[in-house]
């Protein structure tokens, strides 16, 4: 059995060189039809575009991909040419959640936005919105949710974006992004949004670029109809736009969910997928290493959570360097989530 792996994917090597017979590795930008025509299965993330010019003619039977998102996968010639394929779902929504929830006590802290009296709007409540909504609610907030196909399916809890774009003070956005079909997604916030909105609220997009209109958000911010906003996803990145990045509160390299605890769970979720479906035995054990200070002495929980990820760190190495956001992914530092942590309070 041949696999064909990113790179970059975190503590895979190793393990799965156990479970094929050849395994090779390569830059996900660097997946081509010669590479793969003799692969068995890919193991990917984002970068890499599995559609027909990628796959045609080659023997790929299963495509793993160790992400959230799947939009990199064109899943209708998958369906045509009897390939497999599975994401991570809900893999980083713990990570995710540590961004929003440092980045809402820097607005707190520096925007001097009262959390606890201040609505949230979260766009899109799956895995990841789900693990927002605790995070508003715990820090005290007033939490409005928004997941029309949910409602769509008569659950209950649900609010029209009509109502989020009146009420809310923050509007956060977790959605997958979707060209098509009843609630499609792509430019989901646009010129129109912004016109519509009935405060000056704070922006947060963490799900995928497209779903916010990087120059209709760019001129909402000029303009003060958005009163901040905080990027980690970018149209056309990595060639994202340099003056919304100058404009931003917070700009991030598509990092939200990079802490070492969502890779692991990538990773993991990826090679068990690929164990199911080549009918292997899962006997791996994969954990990311500690931090380098387990204890942390701090007053709250909340100066707690900034000391074990604070945004900022990520936003000036991007402002400074714009040019180096693929480098800034591919060579991210150690990142745990605050449950690696031993905290003493005093």
């Amino acid at each position: 059995m041949r696999v064909i792996a990113d790179s970059k994917i975190p503590y895979m090597k190793g393990v799965i060189e156990n479970l094929a017979d050849e395994v090779v590795y390569a830059e996900g930008k660097d997946f081509s039809p010669s590479l793969v025509k003799d692969a068995d299965a890919l193991i990917i993330r984002t970068r890499t575009y599995c559609d027909r010019s990628l796959l045609e003619g080659s023997r790929v039977k299963f495509i793993a991909t160790a992400t959230i998102g799947f939009d990199h996968i064109d899943t209708e010639y998958c369906r045509q040419a009897s390939i497999v394929w599975c994401n991570a779902p809900g893999c980083n929504a713990g990570s995710v959640a540590q961004y929003v929830c440092s980045s809402l006590l820097l607005l707190e802290r520096d925007k001097h936005l009262s959390l606890q009296n201040s609505s949230l709007g979260v766009v899109g409540v799956g895995h990841v919105g789900s693990k927002v909504v605790e995070v508003g609610r715990r820090l005290g907030m007033k939490v409005l949710q928004c997941d029309p196909p949910r409602a769509a399916k008569g659950e209950q809890g649900f609010l029209p974006l009509e109502v989020l774009k009146e009420a809310c003070d923050v509007l956060t956005f977790h959605t997958p992004l979707t060209r098509t079909g009843a609630c499609p997604t792509f430019h989901l916030a646009d010129e129109a949004f912004f016109a519509s909105l009935k405060k000056s609220p704070y922006l947060i997009n963490t799900s995928r670029g497209e779903v916010v209109d990087n120059l209709a958000l760019h001129e909402a911010l000029r303009r003060g109809i958005v009163r901040d906003a905080i990027v980690d996803v970018w149209e056309n990145e990595p060639d994202i736009n340099r003056d919304l990045l100058k404009q931003v509160m917070i700009g991030t390299p598509h990092i939200a969910g990079y802490s070492a605890d969502g890779k692991a769970n990538a990773t993991r979720m990826a090679l068990d997928a690929f164990c199911r479906f080549f009918h292997l035995e899962a006997d791996y054990r994969i954990m990311p290493p500690p931090p380098s200070q387990p204890v942390l002495r701090v007053r709250n929980e909340a100066e707690a959570q900034l000391i074990s990820y604070n945004p900022y760190t990520d936003s000036r190495a991007l402002k400074a360097h714009p040019e180096q956001f693929e480098y800034l992914r591919g060579h991210y530092p150690l990142r745990r989530e605050l449950g690696a942590y031993t905290l003493i309070m005093g």
